[in-house]
Formats: structure tokens, sequence, C-alpha cells
């Protein structure tokens, strides 16, 4: 651990969350040497804590410094680091941390980018996800060392789609003849997050305006959210849940029962749906009519499509987050070897914490380029239960998750606007305008100037 220089104020700026409690270690700052490191994790599930303390301790045996782990929830981050600056503890690196976070802490001058990038130099380039890379790099810089990320997936009903005759919805324009096509007195064409006060309706939204071109800013940073892009995902959107969807506000518990009870024919979900629609986990079964003999059936009928194609073509886009980790400025220079470690030697158990949330972004080493990817296949799932992924899901589904790193892409992050594209969804602006669209009447012209507008008016506090 080190002492704090300067320069965190500003992410005080998102912060309205109580203060969590954390403690410090004996600061490398302070002359405590490489002998002992401050690790924060956001991974901070109880179960998960625990594992991560064991690989902790493994690093300490095979290298004599110790590590002290300190679980920090999510939402909490930004108030305890603040408070761990103001008090001169910060910790030597920081797991978990989304894209949002990596480029607010780069902005703060928090980071220490020769370190991430020397650590990826060591591992090899050409062995990560070149998009995970460019997603947590500004230009030729690599600001952070990319660990693993969640997918954002359509699911489908394979078995509906082969009786109707129809192709895997991988367009909009697809999923949307498909919804119309399955919807019945029965059935939902599809069933997506439209909840106004819900974030996953962003994620959903932002998923499909990837695809479609339209972006939160353009390559000047200007607002963008009124282009025509944008009006075209707005208008498709709100056409597609209301003429084939559920009624009423759906959010992420609802689309997720709903699909399945077998209410719906497509869902918009993340990778970690996975081991829930595996039946291995109590609290979220499958209910369908034909789950209670067979639990696995509705994955076994189930395709997924991670990369979606626009409306005028293009190369298919996907939403997903990617989990880095984060080597703060000033850090001990032991902290470079311990996240070497993690992400080499101690990568496949890493992944384990969550294989379905926790697609690799490393793919395999020099010697193997498919070594990681080949290990995350053959990981054990679930909560309640355990089983292989690969027991319950065909081939070529859990390599169409691996492969959706490489066509994530995320709103305001190639354009180095990323605090603005946290606020934004924050405050939900998109799902608010799509909200009144679908319950007030608001045209899609109208929906999108007003998100325009409360855009530049967040952009304009930020001073971005």
């Amino acid at each position: 651990m080190r002492t704090t220089r300067a320069g965190i104020a500003a992410l005080a700026v998102t912060s309205v969350l109580a203060l969590a409690a954390c403690t410090g270690g004996d600061g490398g700052g302070d002359g405590g040497g490489d002998d002992r490191l401050t690790i924060w994790t956001i991974e901070d599930v109880a179960d998960r804590v625990a594992t991560q303390e064991d690989l902790m301790a493994r690093f300490t045996e095979e290298t004599g410094v110790e590590v002290e782990l300190v679980a920090v929830a999510e939402d909490q981050l930004t108030t305890v680091l603040t408070s761990a600056a103001a008090s001169g503890e910060l910790p030597d690196a920081i797991a978990a941390v989304p894209l949002n976070s990596v480029q607010q802490f780069a902005t703060d001058d928090l980071l220490d980018p020769d370190a991430a990038g020397e650590v990826v130099e060591a591992l090899g380039r050409d062995t990560f996800s070149e998009q995970a890379l460019e997603l947590t790099s500004d230009g030729d810089t690599q600001l952070a060392v990319p660990s693993d990320g969640w997918a954002q997936l359509l699911y489908y009903r394979t078995d509906l789609f082969e009786a109707a005759g129809l192709e895997a919805p991988t367009s909009l324009d697809a999923i949307a003849e498909a919804a119309a096509a399955l919807d019945s007195e029965q059935i939902a064409g599809i069933t997506a997050a439209t909840a106004p006060g819900d974030g996953f309706t962003q994620q959903t939204f932002e998923h499909f305006a990837l695809a479609n071109g339209c972006d939160l800013v353009d390559d000047e940073g200007g607002i963008a959210l009124d282009s025509e892009e944008c009006v075209d995902t707005l208008d498709w959107f709100t056409s597609l849940v209301r003429d084939s969807s559920v009624a009423g506000n759906q959010d992420v518990d609802t689309t997720r029962a709903t699909y399945f009870s077998g209410g719906a024919a497509m869902v918009v979900w993340s990778s970690f749906l996975l081991d829930e629609l595996a039946g291995l986990r109590s609290d979220a079964l499958p209910t369908c009519a034909e789950c209670g003999a067979h639990p696995t059936w509705l994955a076994k009928n189930t395709g997924i499509v991670s990369g979606i194609e626009g409306r005028n073509g293009g190369e298919p886009a996907s939403y997903g987050e990617i989990v880095s980790w984060a080597i703060l400025d000033g850090a001990s220079p032991s902290t470079a070897d311990l996240v070497e470690w993690a992400m080499d030697d101690a990568y496949p158990d890493w992944l384990a914490l969550a294989p379905e949330g926790k697609v690799p972004v490393r793919l395999g080493t020099e010697g193997n380029q498919t070594e990681f990817t080949d290990a995350w296949q053959s990981l054990e799932a679930g909560v309640d239960t355990k089983a292989l992924l690969s027991s319950v899901y065909a081939p070529e589904v859990l390599q169409a998750v691996a492969d959706a790193p490489d066509s994530f892409d995320r709103w305001g992050l190639p354009q180095g606007q990323g605090p603005l594209s946290g606020a934004v969804s924050g405050q939900l602006v998109l799902p608010k305008a799509i909200s009144d669209m679908l319950n007030s009447g608001l045209s899609a012209e109208e929906a999108a100037s007003r998100a325009a507008e409360e855009a530049a008016t967040i952009q304009e506090e930020l001073d971005f």
C-alpha cells in the first residue's frame, strides 16, 4: 500500500452513498517495502471473498509477499476511495473495476498506466481480446489490465424458431420479425426491460442502440442522442415492446420470470442467466411446463445471440461489461507481479468465482492461444447446485458466449467519455424517455431531443 498524492476530489461528484468501513495496511509509500500489499476487490459476495483470500494466500506462499484483501461494494467504491485518499491509505490495486470507473480513475490521475501496460506486454498483448484492450485504453496508453467480463445476450427458443421456420435473430429486423411471428395469446414474442427506474432498461436499450449506430456522443465528444440513428432505435424498440412484449413495465426480475415460465420466445439478459436457466440456483428455477420433469429442458431449447446487426447493416455490436485490475499510481512494485500471477497461473481459479459472469478476456498463452477459453468451458457454475456449463449447453452456445467480448462496445468509452456515460446511465435518462414514449405518447423525436438535452446538462456539470 502507499500514500496518496492528490487529484481524487472529483470522484466524490457522483457519490451519494454512505461511507463503508475499510481497513488499511502498512503502506509501501510509508517505508513498508514490497512485502505487503493492500488489494481491494469489488467481488464482495462472501463465498467469492473467501476464494479470493485463498488465492492471495497462495500468492504469499509462492512469493513471500503478504496481501491484505479488502472487499468493497461496487456502489460504495467512489465513497470509500475518496475517504481512503483523504486519509492517505489508498490500496495498491483494485480488482474487478468496471469500465466507466477505469476511465474515471484515469481522469483523476489515480492509475499507473505504465505498470498496467507492462503487465499486458509481459503476458502477451496477442493473448488478450483485442476489444478488451481497446476498451481499457486511452489511445495507445493501457489504463488497466482487463480481467474478464459478462455479456448482454439475446436468448431465444430454438424449438419455437425451428417450428416457425425462422432463422436465428441476429439483426434488429430479424428480432422484430420473429417477435411478431411468434407473439400470441399464450406467449409473448419477446420480453425486455422497460421500467423507468431500472438500470437494466439502459443496458437493454444500449445493446440495440450500439447495433444500430446510435451512440451517446460523436467522435468530437458532442451529444449525439438526437441523431437519426438514435431516433430510429427508440422508435424500433418501443414498437417492439408495445406490439410483441408483455404488458406493463418490465425489469430484471420480471423478464427472467416470463422467459423461465415459457411465456416469451426471446429475452434480453446477461450471461449471468446461464446457470439459472440450467436450474443451478434454487431461488430462480425455470418453471415452464416441461421443466418439472426435465429441469434443463429450457436451457437445451435456448440459443443465444451476442453481436446484433443494425437496420443499415454494419458490423454486429453487443453490450457487455469488462472488469479490470486497476494498479494505482505509486503502488508497490510487487503489485504488478500479483496482477500478472492472477492473470496467468491463477486465472482459471479467478474465472471460477462465477464462470457465467466471468468470460475470459485473456484467451490463452503464447504457447496455447485457447488455454483459458478452454479452461472456462470446463468450469462448474451454479449457486445451490454445481454443474459444468458444457453438460447443459451445446458447444456453439458456449463458444458464442466466449466470443462475445470481441464485439463489446459501450456508449462514450471510445471517445473517452466513460464518466459521462456512467452519469447518464445512473440518472436513467434513456429509461425515463422510453417510459414516456410507451406510457405518455411521446414521439421518438421528442424523446431523443429530451434525452440529448439532459445528457448535455450532465456533460456541462461534469465539465467534459
